[in-house]
């Protein structure tokens, strides 16, 4: 007979992740009195079969790829399909496109924060091994919430700076190698949830953004105020969210940065940029070079321009501190 859930363990990685997600999992207890749901950050293109397939042969838990309207159970494995974030409601799944935030899909913190806004208290929130800082908004969001906050040792990790933003940002409730947190969870499962606590308003609305897809201007008014900054993603103007700590960015069609996250985004934006100017540069002096008679000096001139810029372009393209 199926049992209801009384606990929800989140789980986040990203490079790393598949190593730290075995051990993990491999030591999980097979009776643990929770649903548990992870993000893994892979490529569009992946199909998640090899995360799949090395979940089944860590455990004995079922493990499933998470879809659409799932309703969940206890001692269940569900992971995040690629390019779609994973949301948790009451009983069952939002499978959604969505917005990347952090420049992911799936994201860590949108299943972080939906699972706080549901389920509150009985949410164990777990980060694990990766780069830059998904994550830390989410476990921020389940500590506000009442919820319990585990983050890999980033001595234990393969890529410490998810786990180093988590602690530097988070008070966190246990730090331990990958190694000894199978068994914690299944000692953090069987304990009563803490008290619940109100769920902050600007929680609220970012778990609603992350359902809808869409969000409104009036919506990201309230969490913050526009900076002179666009979003590098759709090009619409940013928000800075009040209060964030660390900071935050959303725009209102729902992408969402951290500060670490919106300068790699913007060096990708700024490198495609520069690519199609080198282009379309190329295809000027080719233009050029075709005209038909003698090269008139006006036509040699913005030949050579157009072969100056380009060597200009080209060099910021290949030097390896660009």
């Amino acid at each position: 007979m199926t049992v209801k859930t009384n606990r929800v363990i989140v789980i986040g990685t990203s490079a790393g992740g598949l190593e730290a997600l075995e051990s993990l999992i491999a030591k999980l207890p097979v009776d643990i009195p929770a649903a548990i749901f992870i993000v893994q950050h892979m490529a569009p293109e992946n199909t998640g079969q090899a995360l799949l397939q090395l979940l089944k042969n860590a455990t004995s838990l079922p493990c499933k790829m998470a879809e659409n309207d799932d309703i969940f159970q206890t001692g269940n494995i569900y992971i995040a399909p690629p390019d779609n974030h994973l949301l948790v409601k009451k009983k069952n799944l939002l499978v959604t496109k969505g917005a990347r935030e952090n420049r992911y899909r799936p994201g860590i913190d949108p299943l972080f924060r939906s699972a706080a806004v549901t389920h509150h208290s009985s949410v164990i929130g777990v980060l694990l091994t990766g780069m830059l800082d998904d994550g830390t908004a989410g476990l921020i969001a389940i500590e506000k919430c009442g919820g319990v906050t585990v983050v890999q040792d980033p001595q234990d990790a393969a890529y410490p700076q998810m786990p180093q933003s988590a602690i530097a940002n988070v008070n966190v409730d246990h730090v331990v190698p990958v190694g000894e947190m199978g068994l914690l969870l299944g000692k953090l499962a069987r304990e009563n949830p803490g008290k619940s606590r109100p769920v902050p308003k600007e929680i609220k609305i970012e778990a609603e953004i992350a359902e809808r897809v869409l969000s409104d201007v009036r919506q990201v008014n309230y969490l913050g105020k526009q900076v002179p900054y666009n979003c590098p993603n759709c090009g619409g103007v940013l928000w800075q969210m009040e209060g964030a700590a660390p900071p935050r960015y959303r725009c209102h069609t729902g992408h969402s940065f951290s500060v670490p996250a919106l300068l790699v985004s913007q060096t990708e934006k700024i490198e495609e940029t520069l690519w199609v100017c080198l282009r379309m540069l190329e295809e000027r002096k080719n233009l050029l070079n075709g005209m038909p008679g003698p090269k008139h000096t006006s036509v040699v001139d913005r030949i050579k321009e157009a072969q100056m810029h380009i060597e200009s372009i080209r060099e910021i393209l290949v030097s390896p501190e660009s």
